[in-house]
């Protein structure tokens, strides 16, 4: 029986990981066998995160991170997460090799996936003039002539934010108009560095190293043509990681996980959610570390207001989905 599970090993989970080992709670994180540190395995140089003045790698991060968590005792597991039963006192998750853990609380940090285009180059070029995040990356590409791939809101966000570093921005988008707020869309149309291109598509990506060009498609006409580029950015949503837990946890109109004010309390007693997949606007790494810190401080006063609950109680060791109605109050 554990005192906290942490399913998911970004930077919400590990901040999460490092505030429950200080407290003496002895957690265990579900890191992910493939994409364990989450994004920012795939992001070059962060700039942005507090503490490191002249920037640090992504994985680099996240590397310190679980290393700080596991100095204090967080348990650091390379495996997937299958199934989860968080409606009883005693959550269980399961992984896919067939391992159960058995916990009083869980922490979902399991983040958010950015949609991408789906070509056979994005992989080879993300972080190499290929990005998912403005606010991370925009500062690389002064005075440089980039592409903006979308047509809502963020899309639209992310054009005019990026405008205070590139020359040029183009806003590319697959229909005749954008979905995008009246107001948004007027900002963007009245910003001189922003030229839309309608009615196309990206299907491919040129350059070895980094991006150099776009190959784009006409989606009325079906012609082709090469747009050369500094740098493109991806701005067509992201998806909550959710899969697991939507049959029993409340989720927001967003598809994030919904939780209790500022807190990291969800619709389940001895069940918190931080980071990206809790938070639709934001995403940031900073502030996905906050959230963490919310969430593990959520857990220790869950613990700490039902001692019945404590790890080798009688109550604890009996419990079943269900029992100890005490435990109802979050």
């Amino acid at each position: 029986m554990h005192q906290v599970v942490i399913i998911g090993s970004g930077p919400a989970g590990y901040t999460a990981a490092i505030y429950a080992a200080r407290a003496g709670l002895a957690p265990v994180v579900i890191a992910g066998s493939v994409d364990a540190g989450g994004e920012l395995m795939k992001t070059t140089e962060v700039e942005n995160f507090p503490g490191f003045p002249s920037g640090v790698q992504g994985p680099e991060l996240m590397q310190m991170l679980q290393e700080q968590a596991e100095r204090f005792g967080a348990e650091v597991i390379y495996d997937d997460v299958t199934s989860v039963e968080l409606t009883g006192t005693v959550k269980t998750v399961t992984t896919s090799l067939g391992q159960v853990y058995e916990s009083l609380t869980v922490i979902i940090a399991t983040g958010s996936a950015y949609r991408r285009l789906g070509l056979p180059e994005e992989e080879r070029l993300s972080g190499h003039g290929l990005s998912w995040c403005a606010t991370c990356d925009g500062f690389f590409f002064k005075g440089k002539e980039i592409a903006v791939v979308g047509g809502g809101d963020s899309a639209m966000e992310e054009a005019t934010f990026l405008t205070r570093f590139a020359d040029k921005v183009h806003l590319i988008h697959r229909r005749d108009e954008w979905r995008a707020s009246k107001i948004m869309q007027q900002r963007a149309l009245d910003n001189e560095k922003i030229a839309p291109i309608w009615n196309t598509e990206v299907v491919g990506l040129d350059g070895e190293q980094k991006v150099e060009a776009l190959r784009l498609r006409n989606t009325v006409t079906g012609a082709t043509s090469q747009l050369p580029v500094d740098g493109i950015f991806v701005a067509i949503g992201n998806d909550p990681r959710t899969e697991l837990f939507r049959d029993q946890l409340q989720l927001t109109p967003e598809g994030t996980i919904a939780v209790d004010g500022r807190s990291s309390r969800t619709s389940l007693p001895g069940v918190f959610a931080a980071g990206d997949v809790i938070d639709p606007h934001y995403r940031q790494a900073i502030t996905a570390a906050a959230s963490g810190t919310v969430a593990a401080l959520d857990a220790e006063h869950y613990l700490a207001a039902h001692p019945e609950l404590a790890v080798g109680s009688a109550a604890a060791a009996d419990a079943a989905p269900g029992e100890l109605a005490a435990a109802e109050t979050h």
